[in-house]
């Protein structure tokens, strides 16, 4: 079977307002995974499935994100798209028109979701089906904590973000990776625009063929510090059956002093956790410091942050206060450090 030629669009623009105080920090597609930023794990699948280049838009924190991933990855020439202003998942795509324009297929990921995509079965399912565009859905995830899609027993997609399904139509959640063909996409114009509202909602009211292809492998939306958390978690456990997950994970780099306990947590690279430290189902960024004698649990403790010694954190973002960032009334100032409730850090 000859191999399907198809590039890679990953919609990386959006400004994480929902990740706040982390995304002040850091631009979400480099924010770290199992000591790996999210855009690489995305980036290292495509490269596996033999996608012959990938087109990443931009907005919010856009030339770290350039820096750092280059002009290629492995031999994928990569492509950037900065948008002035957002211009929605469709409008991300006239911009790239002419790059698009060169594929016999289209991938577009969310930038903000984390899985071991499995991008090859998607094109093939997408090939075998002759639908318009075929949506990755995932059969783990709850359709309650997400505005569901609606799939027919035969795989087809028949409805979108609603929870009021007809009879033998079944909720699931895209698991954010989709493949279309570039023709679908001719006609495009300028502006703000949503894939879903103003293109497959209208193809699904003609008539359109959309279908779904299935996975159970673990998939996150990364869009709250509490999603983030539960991602970074899972992620480091590793693969393979329950029996043989790792309790937790340390980078390379990572510190952690004698007397110290890390429970379930991830400590990523150049952070330390001192003498007699307790964590407990957390994660430390990247220069992270936890004092002696602390104890965090259900946290964060984000980047270039000190905890002093015997601090206690429980369900808290915990960043360094700067002169640039302004806390919310759910935010507690202490010794020049932010404590944002994990609930609804990301509000706002």
């Amino acid at each position: 079977m000859k191999p399907i030629r198809f590039r890679a669009v990953v919609l990386a623009a959006g400004l994480g307002r929902r990740l706040r105080p982390l995304t002040d920090w850091m631009p979400k597609p480099l924010l770290p995974v199992a000591g790996k930023p999210v855009a690489l794990h995305t980036l290292d699948a495509l490269v596996e499935a033999g996608c012959e280049a990938a087109a990443i838009n931009l907005h919010h924190l856009g030339d770290p994100i350039r820096r750092r991933l280059g002009d290629a990855y492995q031999g994928m020439p990569l492509t950037y798209s900065e948008e002035p202003e957002l211009l929605g998942t469709l409008g991300a795509l006239y911009p790239l028109r002419d790059f698009v324009a060169g594929a016999e297929r289209v991938v577009v990921i969310n930038g903000d979701s984390l899985c071991r995509w499995p991008i090859v079965r998607l094109l093939k399912h997408h090939s075998k089906s002759g639908a318009q565009a075929t949506f990755l859905v995932s059969q783990r995830a709850d359709p309650k904590s997400f505005a569901p899609v609606g799939v027919d027993r035969a795989g087809r997609l028949v409805s979108f973000r609603s929870a009021q399904q007809a009879q033998g139509v079944h909720p699931r959640v895209f698991a954010g990776a989709h493949v279309l063909s570039a023709e679908l996409l001719q006609g495009l114009g300028p502006g703000s625009a949503d894939l879903i509202s103003e293109l497959y909602s209208p193809l699904l009211v003609r008539g359109g063929h959309l279908h779904t292809s299935s996975t159970r492998r673990r998939w996150h939306d990364l869009g709250t510090p509490r999603r983030y958390l539960a991602a970074a978690r899972d992620w480091a456990r590793g693969m393979g059956p329950a029996r043989c997950f790792r309790r937790s994970w340390l980078a390379p780099g990572a510190e952690v002093e004698k007397g110290a306990s890390v429970s379930r947590s991830v400590v990523e690279r150049d952070a330390r956790v001192g003498r007699g430290a307790v964590i407990e189902r957390s994660l430390i960024l990247p220069g992270g410091r936890v004092g002696e004698g602390c104890h965090v649990r259900d946290s964060i403790v984000g980047f270039e942050t000190e905890l002093p010694t015997g601090t206690v954190v429980d369900r808290r973002v915990v960043t360094p206060e700067r002169a640039d960032m302004h806390p919310r009334e759910v935010d507690s100032v202490v010794g020049g450090l932010v404590y944002s409730p994990m609930e609804i850090a990301g509000s706002g």
